[in-house]
């Protein structure tokens, strides 16, 4: 959200609410019909990035003005990865749509998770909220930036 990406790679993720994981966590625990099965906790279809940025941008106004939206082509990230190593650990997720569904635990536990705009929306707020977006209107805190080299 500070605007440290200039776009969005076609990534895919799955979202979802932490207080529905927890919800799902106490259902899966008290609940007979749980006992030894295994569930998937996420709101909806996969979003990709720029569609979180989206509906971060349509729901926060100002404090989501830095926030990408434009889908970068991947040949794009291909290039950026050949002088950015971070870069090139997302290459074998790029552009491959995922998907899974919450439907067991919304049939057998009565789960019934926020939507995924509400999930991405609730983080962005609190995200704010507790000021852990940088500012890039801030002087940098990094002191090597201003240290004064001095030769004998």
């Amino acid at each position: 959200m500070d605007g440290a990406l200039p776009g969005c790679p076609r990534l895919y993720f799955g979202v979802v609410d932490v207080r529905d994981v927890a919800d799902l966590h106490l259902r899966a625990m008290t609940e007979p019909v749980a006992r030894g099965e295994r569930f998937l906790a996420v709101a909806g279809d996969f979003v990709t990035m720029a569609e979180i940025g989206k509906m971060l941008r349509a729901r926060l106004g100002a404090a989501a003005r830095r926030v990408p939206t434009l889908q970068l082509p991947n040949w794009v990230v291909w290039l950026a990865a050949l002088r950015d190593p971070a870069v090139k650990l997302i290459l074998p997720e790029l552009g491959k749509r995922k998907n899974a569904t919450s439907e067991k635990a919304r049939r057998l536990l009565g789960w019934a998770p926020r939507s995924n705009e509400q999930a991405v929306v609730a983080t962005g707020e609190s995200l704010v909220r507790l000021g852990l977006l940088k500012d890039k209107t801030e002087a940098p805190k990094d002191s090597r930036q201003f240290r004064t080299v001095t030769t004998p």
